[in-house]
């Protein structure tokens, strides 16, 4: 990446990141964290509708589709949400170490125009882990897996307690995620901010 911020440098003391024995199988959908999620969530009308699976080894690949809602200048993606699908591919990585993480820093190169309509594929990979900091990067390319790189990531994902997010979310949607019947969904609702 060009510019990247010394603060997405790992320090010499980071360590190669593990896979969590119960982390999803590779090839394993990863599914939705939240309904309401912008990035994942199938609850909003307008939002990506990413669909992330997990990779081999500390990584993850997704794919979603720019449509008309999703542009900037007239039929062209606009660059924060190409930022939010970065931000969600990298936030999946979460799954992997079974861990609480947020987002600390995002850095993007957009390297090419994205048209609506296009199939974006995104890879992502955890590279570095240091106390509670995971270091990642992904891309995004068009049509295909070995399609040209239209934006790159660099990012910093904190690891937090769930009361990052009870103590801190609208006191509504709190309620409602901790009230769901489904367990599992209740507690995916708070495991990753991607």
């Amino acid at each position: 990446m060009s510019g990247t911020s010394a603060r997405l440098t790992p320090p010499a003391a980071a360590v190669k990141p593990v896979r969590h024995p119960d982390a999803p199988a590779p090839g394993e959908l990863l599914g939705s964290h939240y309904e309401h999620c912008f990035g994942c969530g199938t609850g909003q009308p307008h939002g990506l509708h990413l669909q992330a699976r997990a990779g081999e080894g500390v990584s993850v690949t997704a794919e979603f589709t720019v449509r008309p809602a999703h542009q900037g200048a007239p039929g062209l993606a606009h660059g924060g949400v190409l930022a939010t699908a970065m931000d969600e591919t990298l936030g999946a990585l979460s799954w992997l170490l079974r861990v609480i993480a947020v987002t600390g820093r995002l850095e993007t190169d957009y390297l090419l125009p994205v048209p609506v309509g296009t199939d974006l594929f995104l890879e992502a990979e955890v590279t570095a882990v240091h106390s509670r900091k995971n270091y990642c990067r992904a891309t995004a390319r068009i049509g295909g897996p070995e399609g040209p790189v239209a934006v790159r990531a660099e990012a910093l994902f904190v690891e937090v307690k769930v009361e990052h997010f009870t103590e801190n979310g609208r006191p509504e949607e709190i309620r409602a995620a901790m009230a769901d019947p489904d367990q599992i969904r209740r507690a995916r609702a708070f495991e990753v901010n991607p």
